[in-house]
């Protein structure tokens, strides 16, 4: 196989920088293969192939199991070959199998940059800064452009959010199209609006804390405080109370002390060390 810039033998050494550093710069897919497996060897130079055809849209980085078996193990690979996607330091997407080359591209197609992505960042932009008439044309524009894009649907309830129909946006939310299901930005937009929910008609802060601090029992105002802290960006803060609820009151919400520091775990994208730190205190509380 010719050399390529866009194809990379990976290991343990090199799979930080490759892999998780390089995915926040451009798509990754990881090839886990071995010299035994027949179809690994079927599939390789077609995802070569590709990975030339695109031109730097994404990096093929190749793993063999054989010699790394710690990374196998660590992302859980049986079956081979398998083949993951990872993008912002996570895997996104995977396949099974030696696919024909008209599925990878599709599979493909489903994450790569696509026409109305400049359009799609502009309008996120302004729904940050608040501009959210001109976010909605942007989103038309993209939408007109580029009308198989499934991002812009995402986009679309974030913007329905950012007006304040919070149940608008849950219902969006739930009509994504399916290759969204277990996309990071959804976890955590609907961690955002589980939180936005449970603040509607809610006290302020300071009353939640007053009333919290007269009666440690009142566990509507403990987790209505962890709400306000998550929107606020006290995510430290808000684990804490979440974590407090949910060792004195399991009952309370059905739950809601566990389910919502598992929300706010999706919202940090199901990692880093706050994640690490609290799930393991969880853990231990729930055992």
């Amino acid at each position: 196989m010719a050399l390529s810039p866009y194809v990379v033998t990976v290991t343990a050494e090199n799979f930080e920088s490759v892999v998780i550093d390089g995915s926040f710069d451009h798509p990754v897919l990881v090839d886990f293969w071995a010299d035994w497996c027949a179809p690994c060897k079927g599939l390789m130079p077609v995802l070569a192939k590709l990975a030339e055809a695109y031109d730097g849209q994404f990096i093929l980085a190749k793993i063999n199991t054989e010699q790394e078996q710690a990374l196998a193990a660590h992302f859980g690979i049986r079956n081979l070959p398998t083949v993951q996607l990872f993008k912002s330091g996570a895997v996104v997407d995977q396949f099974m199998g030696a696919l024909p080359e008209a599925q990878i591209r599709e599979f493909l197609e489903r994450h790569l940059p696509r026409a109305g992505d400049a359009l799609l960042a502009q309008a996120l932009g302004m729904i940050a800064a608040g501009e959210l008439v001109e976010a909605a044309t942007l989103l038309e524009q993209a939408r007109s452009e580029d009308p198989g894009n499934a991002r812009v649907a995402l986009a679309e309830v974030q913007l329905t959010a950012a007006r304040g129909d919070l149940a608008g946006a849950t219902a969006g939310l739930e009509r994504l199209p399916i290759e969204l299901a277990h996309d990071p930005e959804v976890a955590a937009l609907r961690s955002q609006l589980r939180f936005a929910q449970a603040l509607v008609g809610a006290p302020a802060p300071a009353q939640l804390a007053e009333r919290l601090a007269a009666d440690p029992n009142d566990s509507e105002a403990r987790y209505q405080l962890a709400a306000h802290r998550v929107l606020a960006g006290d995510i430290e803060g808000a684990l804490e109370g979440l974590l407090a609820l949910m060792k004195r009151d399991r009952k309370y919400g059905e739950d809601a002390g566990r389910k919502g520091m598992v929300a706010v775990f999706d919202l940090l994208g199901g990692q880093g060390e706050l994640v690490s730190r609290y799930r393991a205190k969880m853990m231990t509380a729930l055992y």
